[in-house]
């Protein structure tokens, strides 16, 4: 089910939110947390039924590894277990095929169905039991095991109210499937959500978190519907047209370009919006996923302003258990390489995804060696080379093959020719003197004459919104609802008259 159609905004939602405030005030907390429970998976079945029984049966092996890893016997055995039994689970159906045509190009495809959200609950699941070791581990280092024989009761009753509670198998289940960010993110921590979804007053409904989350919500759904599908659309027509080997000419390559550098940011942060607004009508604040990220001053202000989730799993469940920043330059390079590498290849099981997180890679060892050697550039010179390379980062990964991404940088480099419509060099001359004429440009918008101011001016607002306003977060409630009131009306338009429904970019990752 997708949160930007019709079943869910006046079907699932309403249905949703009733059943889970009058089961908690006429039955119990624990009945609204097994509807909620049963609505998100209700949920997940809509789209793939079939995958159902594989996100129920992760859950209950991990909470009961999670349980093992309490007690200090055998617990680096018990988190490598649960670690690898997800990992195996997402390798085998996310990665097998890519993995055995690196091994035997020649051979049949696998024909592997990859189940929807198989990478978000992986790595809930996976912090969960990182989180809880290492808390056992910490309560271990303050009353070690060997000691608490030799104390009195009264004070072994206080050393064992003092280790962490583990949450029911219930609780437990509604932080894995919690549908607002069960499909595609953001991906928050069990101590950020868990202690709420116990909180003692989760299922009484609060009219501030239901008018603030549903304000948050339909302005991401306008981010979705409005911008994100419009600059999808162009960006498809170009890309399509490079991966059928089509060479695209300058402004072809570059309008693609930068409207795929839109789509792709309006399309998730617009879907993180969506859910945090969920999650906050449900009494459940979700971390902000994005801030502004084509407003940073360089790579690394990059990482930490777009998907800020994945950067700080990325950060604390790999880069740092990896090593780093300890050790030598050689070290940290490494280590860094190799985060930003599974980084890209966490996005999907194909190598543009790994040159991508590659390319950042790069870029971020890059920063860091000039960071040493140099003072730092002017703020407007950091963000305009930052935005460059970010945007140039994302040819190999939107398009379809290598040859495609060689054919789109050819075009950015005007190595296929410079044209502009006759009417435009008409109405400007000077363009003349670097632009050869065309009755149309084929690979841009739906290949008009006037595609080309058309597109154009789209671009001018889609850069002027993301490079010189605040995300939905920072606005004030003046000027969310200015917002609002300029979306609502094309958010409609889209909602009801669309001539398709664009899936979330981030579905297929």
């Amino acid at each position: 089910m997708l949160f930007h159609t019709n079943v869910f905004i006046f079907g699932f939602l309403p249905v949703c939110l009733t059943g889970f405030f009058v089961t908690g005030r006429f039955c119990t907390a624990l009945w609204a947390l097994r509807w909620l429970v049963l609505s998100s998976l209700f949920f997940y079945a809509w789209w793939t039924p079939v995958h159902l029984p594989l996100l129920m049966g992760s859950i209950w092996p991990n909470h009961a590894i999670a349980r093992r890893l309490q007690h200090s016997g055998e617990r680096r055995a018990w988190l490598t277990a649960g670690i690898m039994l997800n990992l195996a689970l997402l390798g085998w159906f996310k990665y097998a095929d890519f993995l055995l045509h690196i091994v035997f190009p020649d051979a049949p495809a696998l024909t592997i169905t990859l189940p929807l959200a198989i990478s978000f609950f992986s790595f809930q699941q996976i912090m969960f039991l990182v989180d809880t070791a290492r808390a056992a581990e910490a309560e271990d280092r303050m009353h070690p095991p060997r000691h608490r024989c030799n104390v009195g009761p009264g004070q072994a009753a206080a050393t064992d109210a003092t280790r962490p509670r583990l949450p029911s198998l219930l609780t437990y289940a509604a932080f894995v499937s919690f549908f607002p960010h069960l499909i595609a993110g953001p991906i928050v921590r069990p101590s950020e959500v868990i202690p709420q979804l116990a909180a003692p007053g989760l299922v009484r409904p609060a009219i501030r978190n239901i008018s603030d989350g549903l304000l948050i919500f339909l302005l991401g759904l306008g981010k979705k519907l409005v911008l994100a599908d419009m600059f999808g659309g162009f960006a498809d027509t170009g890309f399509d047209a490079a991966a059928h080997g089509s060479m695209l000419t300058f402004f072809e390559a570059w309008y693609a370009t930068l409207s795929y550098a839109l789509q792709i940011y309006f399309d998730f942060s617009g879907y993180s919006d969506m859910a945090i607004g969920l999650a906050r009508m449900l009494n459940i604040r979700f971390p902000l996923n994005f801030d502004s990220p084509y407003q940073a001053t360089d790579i690394a202000d990059f990482w930490r302003r777009w998907h800020i989730t994945l950067g700080g799993f990325l950060r604390d469940y790999l880069y740092i258990p990896l090593g780093g920043n300890r050790g030598g330059q050689v070290r940290q390079t490494v280590n860094l390489m190799a985060t930003m590498l599974l980084c890209g290849l966490w996005h999907g099981a194909a190598w543009n995804f790994v040159i991508w997180g590659g390319l950042h890679g790069l870029l971020i060892v890059i920063h860091r060696q000039y960071r040493r050697m140099f003072r730092p550039l002017p703020r407007a010179t950091g963000q305009a080379l930052t935005l460059i390379a970010v945007t140039l980062a994302w040819v190999p990964f939107r398009a379809a093959s290598l040859p495609g991404t060689m054919t789109v940088l050819a075009g950015m480099a005007g190595l296929h020719g410079i044209v502009l419509p006759r009417m435009i060099l008409a109405a400007l001359p000077p363009l003349a003197l670097i632009a050869d004429p065309v009755t149309v440009m084929p690979h841009l918008g739906d290949a008009r004459t006037l595609s080309f101011p058309e597109v154009s001016a789209c671009l001018v607002l889609g850069w002027l919104i993301v490079l010189t306003l605040p995300n939905i977060q920072r606005m004030t409630c003046r000027a969310r609802h200015w917002a609002l009131t300029g979306s609502f009306a094309l958010s409609v338009q889209a909602l009801f008259f669309a001539p398709h429904i664009a899936p979330f970019l981030y579905f297929q990752f």
